[in-house]
């Protein structure tokens, strides 16, 4: 490939993408902690990622995209600057501050707030699979999205989304469903995102043909 300053005006550098395989692919610059990546997974520059499931075939763009107690389906895309289960702060005591269950950090106990902590994980996001949350949107602690979904860039999901919706705005509500009921049904009834890597390279065509994959 050319360097970018010999490219004349007018022509494009050809995208560089690593190549994905059983091993996740995760750059240099991403923080994990406590977190499962599946196969073909690729974390993006910037990330952290804490007490996740990430599914096979699964991506987060980075560029600070932040991931807490989630769990996340197969073939999901995750864009730049995304924010799923960001923390709640105890609004029903005299101060929300920190400093409340991070007790040891201003040296006001010997011990932090486990029960706040606990209530954290207990309040996982489930993304399903096949799920695009476009960039700088936020997944309200508790959220499920189903299958199919589409979170628009800069919403705010503070609801469940149902398979195959698209939601937008602040918060975030539905405005279509990505196909007719039918569809949808006969989509989930597939499960394609539980086949083998074999059959999905088999079966590739499929995926980019609608009336193909009603007749799997």
């Amino acid at each position: 490939m050319k360097p970018l300053s010999q490219i004349p005006r007018g022509e494009t550098a050809p995208p560089v993408f690593p190549a994905l395989g059983e091993d996740p692919v995760v750059h240099s610059t991403a923080r994990i902690e406590d977190t499962l990546c599946g196969r073909y997974v690729e974390i993006g520059e910037y990330a952290e990622l804490t007490d996740c499931i990430i599914g096979d075939y699964s991506y987060v763009s980075g560029s600070h995209t932040s991931l807490t107690n989630c769990d996340i389906g197969t073939f999901t895309s995750i864009a730049s600057h995304v924010r799923v289960n960001p923390v709640n702060h105890p609004i029903d005591r005299p101060t929300q501050h920190h400093c409340t269950y991070r007790r040891r950090q201003y040296g006001f106990d010997s011990h932090d707030d486990t029960e706040l902590f606990a209530w954290r994980k207990a309040h996982r996001c489930m993304i399903g699979a096949d799920v695009w949350i476009g960039h700088g949107a936020t997944v309200m602690p508790g959220v499920s999205i189903g299958t199919g979904a589409v979170v628009g860039s800069g919403a705010v999901v503070t609801r469940d989304v149902a398979p195959y919706e698209i939601v937008v705005g602040v918060p975030a509500r539905p405005i279509r469903k990505r196909f007719d009921e039918e569809t949808i049904e006969s989509l989930l009834e597939t499960e394609w995102w539980k086949w083998p890597h074999e059959r999905l390279k088999k079966d590739f065509h499929k995926l980019l043909d609608l009336n193909a994959m009603m007749k799997s």
